[in-house]
């Protein structure tokens, strides 16, 4: 699928004339994203009643996202606390959700992704046989251990959706191929591009001001596979690259896990060429994004985002579960081998040096899954909320 031209409205607001009680689930920074094209696209159709559930596993950092998309929840979790362990988390949410489902009469529950929100509130549909959708299905890098625990939690919610909203083709083919009903998987692009392309819309030149002058490359990392040694590699690469391209400007946006972030900060310090930035506004991270030269990181959504924004992309993981920008030439899997890291990035810097901004494909959509996942719910679960 590629990016067409589509017109971007304002997000309606939450209305309660509806049938279908749909309770759409976020709890991270990411789910956030993804799900507020649902959102939106539930609160103008005419047959489904959305419930907005925020979760609070990123409680830190969903107030500004919520702002940013103007989603207000309708149901509150709260469920991260100090030092709160993932069973406990995945705990408390499977055991709130039961009581939630059935206090707001939920009809289908729609979950995103790989976070232990997702795999909790799949579980607690699951047993409470409400049907569960999975938006971003059918990824997989097949191995348990990476990405850690995520690879175990989209698994989990693949084995208890009733609808798999496949984001491309070949997360499509993954899900046959394990056997998946094909009448039960459709392919409707990934809502991050739908959410890239409002955000764009509606940037401002304060936004547009983080970018500066000079060649940017941007970097991120926080997978828990990459703590410790991996993640002291990836700092050593960025350090070699500050001396082959002293012009190039890098910002490094920390990470607030204690793992990452300070282990980052106490490496990278005092490096006049190296930018430390904390977490920054969605708006702000999209346009230092779109600016850059490159981005080196092990983001699972940046491996989405950078392909739409036309940015080439080093990914430092042994495995990615989207090998769709990686096999269109948008991605380059290089692990947290320095020497590999400093090789990949020096040729796309050298590139971009020599011929300009290189053209990059995007595999993952054109801006309307949102409205194509709300019609498919519409169309499919009727009969649930008839009954109801």
């Amino acid at each position: 699928m590629t990016i067409s031209s589509v017109e971007i409205s304002e997000p309606p607001r939450h209305t309660t004339q509806s049938r279908l009680r749909v309770l759409i689930a976020m709890g991270t920074r990411p789910e956030i994203i993804k799900q507020a094209p649902l959102a939106w696209a539930a609160a103008e159709h005419p047959d489904i009643d959305p419930v907005i559930c925020h979760s609070g596993q990123h409680a830190d950092l969903a107030d500004p996202m919520l702002d940013h998309f103007q989603i207000q929840p309708d149901v509150h979790l709260d469920l991260m606390r100090s030092h709160r362990t993932l069973p406990s988390l995945i705990g408390g949410c499977i055991g709130r959700s039961e009581a939630m489902f059935a206090e707001h009469k939920i009809d289908v529950v729609v979950v995103q992704g790989d976070t232990a929100t997702t795999a909790a509130m799949s579980l607690a549909a699951f047993y409470a046989r409400i049907p569960v959708v999975h938006v971003e299905a059918g990824l997989r890098t097949g191995d348990l251990q990476s990405p850690w625990p995520e690879e175990l939690n989209r698994r989990v919610a693949t084995l208890a959706a009733s609808l798999h909203c496949a984001p491309t083709e070949f997360a499509r083919q993954t899900l046959l191929a394990e056997n998946v009903a094909s009448e039960r998987v459709f392919v409707s692009g990934n809502p991050v591009v739908d959410a890239l392309q409002w955000t764009l819309a509606k940037a401002t030149a304060a936004d547009a001001s983080i970018v500066g002058d000079q060649p940017l490359v941007v970097l991120t990392a926080h997978r828990r596979e990459n703590f410790g040694k991996p993640l002291e590699a990836i700092c050593s690469a960025v350090l070699e690259l500050t001396n082959q391209f002293p012009d190039h400007r890098f910002v490094f946006v920390t990470h607030p896990n204690p793992q990452a972030g300070p282990v980052v900060r106490s490496i990278l310090k005092g490096n006049s060429r190296i930018e430390l930035a904390a977490p920054m506004s969605y708006p702000q991270f999209v346009q230092l994004m779109r600016g850059s030269r490159l981005i080196i990181s092990d983001s699972g959504g940046i491996q989405e985002e950078a392909p739409t924004l036309g940015v080439p992309l080093l990914v430092t993981r042994k495995s990615t579960e989207r090998p769709e920008a990686v096999q269109c030439g948008a991605a380059e899997l290089v692990g947290t081998d320095s020497e590999l890291i400093v090789s990949r990035a020096a040729f796309w810097l050298r590139a971009s040096q020599q011929n300009g901004k290189p053209k990059v494909c995007n595999p993952f959509g054109d801006g309307q899954a949102g409205q194509r996942i709300i019609e498919q719910i519409a169309a499919r679960f009727a009969h649930v909320g008839a009954k109801n």
